[in-house]
């Protein structure tokens, strides 16, 4: 995950802090000392760094702070603010012409994921209830193409394609022409890359914005290029004044460098983070949230969101209708399991617990949890409907034929349905009537 050396070191300096009962400004001195270390480390801009440590400093060496009966929670607070402003203080939501047709430029270097990125945001649109359409302006691979028109197809939105056109901005009009006159709402323009910046690229991509006249400029950057990503965002903001980014990949093995520092060195908002491979995982940039994640204090907000994205009412009060009348099946119990599989998995869940991240889940366990999910699916679905629906009828013969059909032991068997029992034992007990005081919401 992004972050994760950065949010272990300063964890681990504010348990130290937290630890003392009186601060003092050598305490705070050395402190900082450690924080510009592991922002350094984290490929964040060294301008930034040095900005923000002296922002940090002078507000904890205020009396308020030094003289508190909890220095170190005021020193983490203060830190948790100024994170939340580096990255923009608040979200910078996506804006609408107040024509009713909005064009979306997307502008980037070549291999930072701008073409799936397009998909993901005409996905993103299409579930907030628009009608959008894809435009493959890239007319110098044929190849980019072909793959805008394979992304369209998945996310079930039109791409509008002119093989054979050499001038961009002419296929970019055109596309813009033809979603107005098909009723589409949002046009997505998919513009060329080139591996490094240069002018040719920033010529053609004037041509094409000021052909089509976007509502927003998006520039997509790959986080995994850390520092370059800040490089080249300085650059495509210079030649066509951008209006957010789209920061990729910043679930990967990166040091989360560019996202701490694109905002405060182009001065543009993160609008998005690309947080996975499936079209769906694209999500609103919260300054605060990230702040927080990195702190190790969690992103409950975004966790109860992609919950109730997964999980709406009306699915909640079946469930819940289920268990009263003690009809909750092996079949609902693999449905639960599966609502956490298009949260994320595991380790996204964990990410956003507070306090766990601090507690050094390994991978091990994760990936311990993940493969025990695969064996119970498995197990499962080799279950005839009445198995599933009656797991008491599970005799010996029957134990044995699962077995060989999910190629699991039989004491594998034996502790999925004790861990069923156990499960459907303890949603009764979130189900009793509301003078106990509890009831259940949604999903385990």
């Amino acid at each position: 995950m992004a972050f994760e050396g950065l949010s272990e070191k300063l964890q681990d300096l504010f348990k130290n802090l937290r630890s003392k009962g009186t601060l003092t400004e050598a305490d705070v001195n050395k402190a900082m000392r450690e924080v510009k270390l592991a922002l350094l480390e984290a490929d964040v801009n060294f301008k930034v760094v040095k900005k923000f440590v002296a922002n940090v400093k002078e507000k904890c060496l205020g009396e308020d702070v030094l003289a508190s009966l909890t220095p170190g929670q005021q020193v983490i607070k203060i830190v948790d603010e100024e994170l939340t402003q580096l990255m923009g203080g608040t979200v910078s939501k996506l804006t609408y012409s107040s024509s009713g047709f909005t064009v979306y430029l997307l502008a980037g270097l070549q291999g930072t994921g701008k073409t799936t990125t397009a998909g993901k945001l005409a996905l993103y649109l299409k579930n907030e209830g628009k009608k959008p359409m894809l435009a493959a302006c890239d007319v110098h691979r044929p190849a980019a193409i072909d793959q805008l028109e394979i992304v369209g197809e998945k996310v079930g939105v039109p791409v509008y394609t002119e093989r054979g056109e050499e001038r961009a901005e002419v296929v970019a009009l055109n596309a813009k022409k033809k979603a107005e006159h098909d009723g589409y709402n949002i046009l997505i323009v998919d513009t060329s890359g080139r591996l490094h910046v240069d002018q040719e690229l920033m010529d053609e991509l004037i041509r094409v914005r000021d052909a089509v006249e976007p509502h927003e400029t998006l520039l997509v950057i790959d986080a995994l290029t850390g520092q370059d990503a800040v490089t080249a965002a300085s650059a495509f903001n210079e030649a066509v004044n951008v209006d957010g980014i789209i920061l990729t990949k910043l679930d990967g093995d990166t040091r989360g460098g560019a996202a701490l520092s694109v905002r405060e060195v182009t001065g543009k908002p993160i609008k998005f983070v690309g947080m996975g491979e499936k079209f769906e995982a694209l999500e609103p940039f919260y300054p605060d949230r990230m702040a927080s994640r990195i702190l190790g204090m969690g992103d409950m907000l975004t966790l109860i969101e992609k919950a109730q994205q997964q999980y709406d009412e009306k699915e909640a009060a079946e469930l819940e209708k289920k268990i009263r009348k003690n009809e909750f099946t092996l079949e609902d119990f693999l449905e639960q399991m599966g609502q956490i599989k298009k949260m994320g998995g595991m380790r996204k869940v964990i990410d956003m617990l507070p306090g766990v991240n601090g507690q050094r889940v390994s991978e091990e366990d994760v990936d311990k949890s993940e493969r025990e999910f695969v064996k119970m699916e498995a197990i499962i679905r080799s279950m005839t409907p009445e198995e599933r629906a009656d797991p008491k009828i599970l005799n010996a013969s029957r134990r044995k034929r699962i077995a060989r059909g999910s190629g699991q032991p039989v004491s594998q068997i034996n502790q999925l349905v004790k861990r069923y029992d156990e499960a459907r034992k303890v949603m009764r007990q979130f189900t009793k009537p509301k003078r106990r005081g509890r009831k259940m919401r949604g999903g385990f």
